[in-house]
């Protein structure tokens, strides 16, 4: 494994880019980012390198300022379920804010990624100073409970059509309306994240392309043809 490398003189800007990006600081004051800046640590991590493993303390607010990383979990069976996939401005290891713990997910840098990391003891402090980043806080925790809810209900009771169907229709969503879109994971991922096989994607993915609802292009690159047709499968 590659180490951790800390920032040296660029620092400074990195952690300014980190704070300006995440929505729970980027609502704050100039000299309240300033205060925050100065408590982050810069780390720069591989393709493939782990952040963290399952079973590690969890003591660290993660942020990503710039690349891509995968939050997974492994059943006792050692079959990878895929929780997440985090981008610039999004942020993984909250729970570390309210109570000691160990990570129960392992995150992974999908890409060449630097992330920001601020431990509880600093965070916590700046919660109590500034209370609307609690609130910020607490909204991103409903937003994944949402997420989480959605996906637990679809496994239960969707089929693999209609979950990717669904899938489709929010990075549409996630895409400003616009109908062609990138895949924001691999196919491997995606199969790990609507819980079935790669096979399965592409199969399906086929089908949905020979049926007129989408069109499969190069760079992972998919155009929705027919949004309304593809809900009603």
């Amino acid at each position: 494994m590659v180490e951790d490398k800390m920032c040296g003189h660029h620092c400074h800007e990195g952690s300014k880019a980190c704070i300006s990006f995440v929505p729970i600081f980027n609502h704050l004051e100039s000299e309240q980012m300033e205060e925050i800046m100065s408590t982050v640590q810069s780390h720069s991590y591989k393709k493939g390198e782990i952040i963290y493993h399952a079973g590690e303390e969890s003591d660290s607010l993660y942020i990503v300022n710039n690349g891509k990383i995968r939050i997974y979990r492994l059943s006792e069976a050692g079959k990878e379920q895929l929780v997440r996939i985090l981008k610039t401005g999004d942020f993984t290891g909250e729970l570390a804010l309210f109570q000691n713990g160990v990570h129960e997910s392992f995150a992974e840098a999908i890409v060449d990624t630097e992330v920001c990391i601020i431990k509880r003891a600093d965070l916590q402090e700046f919660l109590l100073k500034y209370p609307s980043i609690s609130l910020k806080i607490l909204s991103e925790f409903s937003n994944r409970l949402e997420q989480s809810e959605k996906q637990t209900t679809r496994f239960a009771t969707e089929k693999v059509e209609t979950r990717i169907a669904l899938f489709l229709a929010e990075c549409i969503e996630n895409n400003e309306g616009l109908t062609e879109f990138i895949l924001p994971m691999s196919r491997k991922d995606l199969a790990s994240y609507l819980g079935t096989t790669p096979e399965t994607i592409s199969r399906r993915l086929s089908v949905l392309e020979e049926r007129g609802y989408i069109k499969q292009k190069p760079q992972k690159v998919i155009e929705v043809l027919d949004l309304d047709g593809l809900l009603l499968i």
